[in-house]
């Protein structure tokens, strides 16, 4: 059996956003670093996912260190957008079914939060997501 991390890199490795729709549990909670209040459920965070992938995601994105439990993961990434470098984490846990139900991601430094912010916002857009 393909663990809930492998999926999860195939998904990225991939770029192949329709994993998604096996991987998330329908009640799943997403941490934005730049969302004050956690969205709860598979359409907003698959919404999420899908815009940070088109965001953070390409040539620059690379996964660096793992931790990795029975249930959850700590995946630290690193990207650019434009000029700047960013640095983050991925926290990801899941159930006994493999599915994932929190994912929380953490960022630094400062103008990698607001470069994030301003693309996330406008990419959200572009994708049609209204709050």
């Amino acid at each position: 059996m393909i663990s809930t991390i492998e999926k999860w890199h195939q998904c990225m490795s991939s770029r192949d956003m329709s994993i998604l729709n096996e991987l998330l549990d329908e009640e799943v909670i997403f941490h934005s670093p730049v969302v004050w209040t956690p969205q709860k459920g598979k359409k907003i965070t698959t919404f999420y996912l899908m815009a940070a992938d088109q965001v953070l995601g390409g040539d620059h994105f690379s996964y660096k260190k793992e931790i990795i439990g029975e249930q959850q993961a700590c995946l630290e990434f690193e990207t650019k957008i434009g000029d700047t470098v960013v640095n983050g984490v991925d926290i990801i846990t899941w159930n006994e079914e493999g599915k994932i139900i929190e994912f929380k991601v953490m960022v630094r430094p400062l103008q990698a939060v607001n470069a994030i912010w301003q693309s996330m916002q406008t990419m959200l857009e572009s994708m049609g997501y209204k709050k």
